[in-house]
C-alpha cells in the first residue's frame, strides 16, 4: 500500500521538468490556494472574506466568530469571549461536514472529521484571504466537503516591510497580545513574515478560563517564474472544560453555572477539582515550492507534516474500579473492583498527519483548467491514564495499573488512515456569455483500527475501504460585467467517522446485531444570479441538498451505553438566500443577507434508553415513536443579518477621517435539539447586536489605531445550542426528556490599541 501512494506522489512531483523560465507579473505565492478555490466564472456558491475584515474583526475572536455574518452561518462559542471552544454551522451543515483547507491542505482531523478551531487562536491575525464555499463546492485535494468548504490563504508577499502590534483589554479579565512584522519581499527575492500571539481569559461561565497562543513564521524566495516557501503554524491551548452545557433549570437559576470537575467531601460540601481541563498543542509544517511556464501553464507542490499531541484531565465522582479495566473480580489496594470512589483520569492522544499535495493549472485563450494529486496519512493514538483514586490515596502506585505493560493505561487504541485523492477541474468560455464548468474527484480511503477502546475493554479492530467518486457540472452566464447567473450540480460521498464506526465494531464484539453504517450520499443542485456595479451589489441564490443514507443521532444506544449513529434513507436541506451591499454615499455602507430554508428527514423513528421504574438504566434502546417529515436538529429554517457602517467625517483632513462605526445585528430561527420537532426541545429564535468604534492616527509615517468592540450591545439573555436527553420507562410506558443548552454571554466588551508601519 505504501509503495502506491508514494509511487503516485513521485510521478506528480516530476511531471513538470524541464519547462522554460519566462517573466511572470503575477505573484506565484496565490497559485498556491487558487486551484481549491473558485473564479469568476465558476458555477458554485461562495463569498470572499479579505484581508481587511479580518483584521477589522474583534481580536477576540475565532475564526468562525469572525465569519458569523456571512450567509448561512451560525457560531457559538462555549466559554463566551470568543476564546475557548467556538462551533459553526452553514446551512446546518456541522463542523465535521465543512472541508478546511490551509495554503491547500486540509486541517480537518482525519478520524473525527472535525476542525478544533481552539487548537490555532488568532488564525485571523495572518490570513490574507477566507473564501467560504457553500454547499459541495469545487472539488480539491484533501477531504470532500458534505456541506461548505473553508479556504484559508496565509500567503502573503508585500513588497515593503512591515511592523504589526496589537494589546487588547476586555471583560472577564480578558488580555490579547499579537505582534506581526516582515521583512517584505528583499531584492534577491527572499522574504520572511512572523507573528505571534498570546490570549488569556477568565471566561463567563465557570471554568471557562483560557490560555492559549499561536506563532507563525513564513520564510521563501521568489525569483521570476519560480518560488519557495516554509510555513511553521503553532497552536497551544490550554482551556477549563466547558462542553457539559446546563439543564434549563440550571439556566433559569445561575446562568453562568459548569459542573465541570465537580464533587463533595463526606459533609455534602460542593467542591471543585481545579485542573478540569483541555490541553492540546499542534504543530503545521509546509513546503512548497511552486514553478510557471511559458504557454499559461503552473505547478504548485506543498509537502505538509502536522504533529499534535494532548490531552483532557477530569475528575470522576462515583465511579467503579471496573470503568477503568480492572476485571470484575478484581481485587485493588484492598478493594473489590466493583467498589465506587472518585478518580482523576487523563484521556491522551497523539497523531501525525504527513501530506503531499501536487497541483497543475493552465489558463489560455477560453480554457482554464486545474488538475492535482494528493497522499495522505495519518497515524493517531488514543489512550487513558488513571493519575489517582480516593479509595487509593496518594501513595499508590499508579504506574502499575496494568500489569501487561507497567503503564498506567486503562486503555490503548490507534488509528491508521490513508487516502489518495484525484481532482480535475475545467472551465471553458463556450461564448463570450457562456461558460460551461465541468469538475471529477476521486477519493480513496483506507482506515485501520486497532487496540481497546475506553470502554468495557471491547477491542477496535476493523478493516474499512471505500471509494468515492464526485462529479460536478455547471454553467455560468455572464451577459455583461455587471450581470452574472449560474448553475450547477455535483455529487458528493462523506465516510463515516472513527465515533459512528467504533460503537458499530463494539456491538459487533458483543454479539450485538448493529447494521454497519454506510457513506453518506448528497446531490446538491445550485443556482444563483449576481449583480455587481459600484457601488450596489445583490444576489440570490437557490439550493437543493438532496441527503441520501444520512447519518444522524438516532437515540438509539449502544450496548456500552453511548449514543449511536444510523443512515437515513432520505433527508433534505432546501432554502433561498439573498445577499446585498450598498454605498448610497462615500461615508455609508449597508450589507444585509438571509436565508429561508427548510431542512427535514422523510422519515424518522427516534429511540430512548430504557430504564425501570426506578431509573435503573435496563441495557437497552426502545423505538418510541416514528415521525414524517420532521426537521434536522440545530437547523433553523431563518438565518439573516444586517449591517451599517458609517464615517462620519469622509471630509476631514485629519484622521478623523477614518473613524468608523459600525452596527450589525444577527438574527437566527428556533433550533430543535433532536429530530423529533418538538417544540419542548428547541433552543429558541434570538437576536443579537454588535457595535464597533474604530479609528487610526496617522504619525508621519506610522499607524496608531483604537478600537472598541460591544457584543450583545443589548443585553440579551439567550442560549444559541443544546442537545436532549430521553429515556423510555417501561413500567409507566411513557417517556421521560430533557435538554442542556450552552448560555451565550450578556453585553462585554473589548479596547484594542494597535501600532502598524
Amino acid at each position: 500500500m505504501k509503495k502506491a501512494f508514494v509511487s503516485a506522489a513521485l510521478g506528480v512531483l516530476c511531471v513538470c521538468a524541464g519547462a522554460q523560465t519566462g517573466e511572470w507579473n503575477e505573484r506565484l505565492d496565490s497559485v498556491v490556494v487558487s486551484v481549491s478555490r473558485a473564479g469568476k466564472s465558476t458555477p458554485v456558491t461562495y463569498t470572499m472574506v479579505s484581508k481587511d475584515e479580518l483584521r477589522a474583526a474583534n481580536p477576540l475572536s475565532s475564526l468562525p466568530m469572525v465569519l458569523a455574518l456571512q450567509p448561512s452561518v451560525v457560531v457559538t462559542n462555549e466559554g463566551g469571549t470568543g476564546l475557548g471552544y467556538s462551533k459553526m454551522t452553514v446551512r446546518g451543515s456541522k463542523g465535521s461536514q465543512i472541508n478546511v483547507t490551509l495554503n491547500g491542505i486540509t486541517l480537518n482531523d482525519s478520524e473525527s472529521q472535525e476542525v478544533f478551531w481552539v487548537n490555532i487562536p488568532a488564525l485571523p491575525s495572518i490570513l490574507s484571504s477566507v473564501q467560504v464555499q457553500r454547499g459541495l463546492g469545487t472539488s480539491a485535494s484533501g477531504a470532500g466537503a458534505f456541506g461548505a468548504s473553508i479556504n484559508m490563504n496565509t500567503a502573503f508577499v508585500g513588497q515593503k516591510p512591515y511592523y504589526h502590534t496589537e494589546l487588547g483589554r476586555g471583560s472577564y479579565r480578558t488580555t490579547t497580545l499579537t505582534v506581526s512584522g516582515g521583512t517584505g519581499l528583499l531584492r534577491n527575492g527572499l522574504y520572511v513574515n512572523a507573528a505571534y500571539s498570546y490570549n488569556d481569559t477568565d471566561g463567563y461561565i465557570r471554568n471557562a478560563w483560557a490560555k492559549v497562543q499561536s506563532a507563525f513564521v513564513a520564510a521563501g524566495w521568489l525569483s521570476g517564474s519560480r518560488s519557495l516557501r516554509f510555513t511553521w503554524l503553532m497552536g497551544n491551548q490550554h482551556t477549563g472544560i466547558t462542553w457539559n452545557g446546563i439543564s434549563l433549570e440550571q439556566y433559569a437559576e445561575n446562568r453562568r453555572y459548569n459542573d465541570a470537575g465537580e464533587w463533595k467531601d463526606s459533609s455534602g460540601n460542593v467542591h471543585y477539582y481545579d485542573n478540569e481541563s483541555d490541553n492540546y498543542a499542534q504543530h503545521h509544517l509546509q513546503a512548497n515550492y511552486t514553478q510557471a511556464f511559458d504557454g499559461g501553464w503552473t505547478w504548485s507542490t506543498t509537502l505538509n507534516w502536522t504533529k499534535g499531541d494532548g490531552y483532557y484531565e477530569q475528575y470522576k465522582a462515583g465511579k467503579k474500579f471496573t470503568k477503568y479495566g480492572w476485571p470484575s473480580d478484581a481485587v485493588v489496594g484492598g478493594w473489590p473492583a466493583k467498589t465506587k470512589g472518585d478518580f482523576i483520569i487523563r484521556k491522551e492522544m497523539d497523531n501525525g498527519y504527513a501530506v503531499v499535495n501536487s497541483e497543475v493549472k493552465y489558463e489560455g485563450g477560453r480554457l482554464r483548467f486545474a488538475g492535482g494529486v494528493n497522499v495522505s496519512e495519518y497515524f493517531g493514538r488514543h489512550f487513558g491514564k488513571v493519575l489517582w483514586s480516593k479509595l487509593l490515596g496518594d501513595g499508590f502506585d499508579y504506574a502499575s495499573l496494568n500489569a501487561e505493560d507497567a503503564s498506567n493505561n486503562w486503555y490503548y487504541n490507534t488509528g491508521l488512515k490513508r487516502e489518495l485523492n484525484l481532482f480535475a477541474r475545467s472551465e471553458y468560455a463556450v461564448t463570450e456569455m457562456l461558460t460551461g464548468y465541468a469538475d471529477l474527484q476521486y477519493r480513496g480511503i483506507w482506515l485501520q483500527m486497532d487496540g481497546i477502546d475506553d470502554e468495557e475493554d471491547l477491542p477496535l479492530e476493523d478493516r474499512l475501504r471505500w471509494h468515492f467518486f464526485n462529479p460536478r457540472a455547471g454553467l455560468t452566464f455572464a451577459w455583461n460585467p455587471e450581470n452574472k447567473a449560474y448553475a450547477s450540480v455535483a455529487l458528493g460521498h462523506r465516510e463515516p467517522g472513527r465515533s459512528d464506526l467504533k460503537e458499530v465494531i463494539a456491538s459487533r464484539n458483543l454479539g450485538g446485531n448493529l447494521p454497519e453504517l454506510k457513506p453518506e450520499k448528497m446531490v446538491d443542485v445550485e443556482a444563483g444570479y449576481a449583480y455587481a456595479s459600484e457601488r450596489f451589489s445583490a444576489g440570490a441564490n437557490l439550493y437543493l441538498m438532496e441527503y441520501f443514507d444520512m447519518l444522524l443521532e438516532t437515540g438509539r444506544l449502544s450496548e456500552t451505553g453511548r449514543p449511536l449513529k444510523n443512515n437515513v434513507d432520505r433527508a433534505f436541506r432546501r432554502g433561498v438566500e439573498v445577499y446585498g451591499a450598498w454605498e448610497p454615499a462615500s461615508w455609508l455602507r449597508l450589507d444585509g443577507n438571509m436565508t429561508l430554508s427548510l431542512n427535514k428527514i422523510k422519515k424518522y423513528e427516534d429511540s430512548a434508553a430504557a430504564i425501570d421504574g426506578d431509573w435503573n438504566e435496563l441495557g437497552y434502546s426502545v423505538v418510541y415513536a416514528t415521525f414524517e417529515e420532521t426537521d434536522i436538529l440545530m437547523s433553523p429554517s431563518f438565518v439573516g443579518m444586517a449591517r451599517a457602517a458609517v464615517k462620519p467625517f469622509p471630509n476631514a483632513k485629519s484622521s478623523l477621517r477614518t473613524t468608523t462605526v459600525s452596527m450589525d445585528v444577527k438574527g437566527v430561527g428556533r433550533q430543535f435539539v433532536d429530530n423529533t420537532g418538538n417544540p419542548d426541545r428547541t433552543v429558541p429564535a434570538y437576536w443579537v447586536a454588535g457595535l464597533a468604534v474604530q479609528h487610526e492616527f496617522d504619525l508621519k509615517g506610522t499607524k496608531l489605531g483604537v478600537s472598541a468592540y460591544v457584543d450583545n450591545l443589548f443585553n440579551r439573555a439567550y442560549y444559541a445550542d443544546g442537545g436532549a436527553w430521553k429515556y423510555w420507562n417501561v413500567d409507566t410506558k411513557s417517556l421521560e426528556s430533557g435538554m442542556w443548552v450552552y448560555p451565550q454571554t450578556p453585553r462585554h466588551m473589548m479596547v484594542k490599541i494597535s501600532y502598524r508601519f
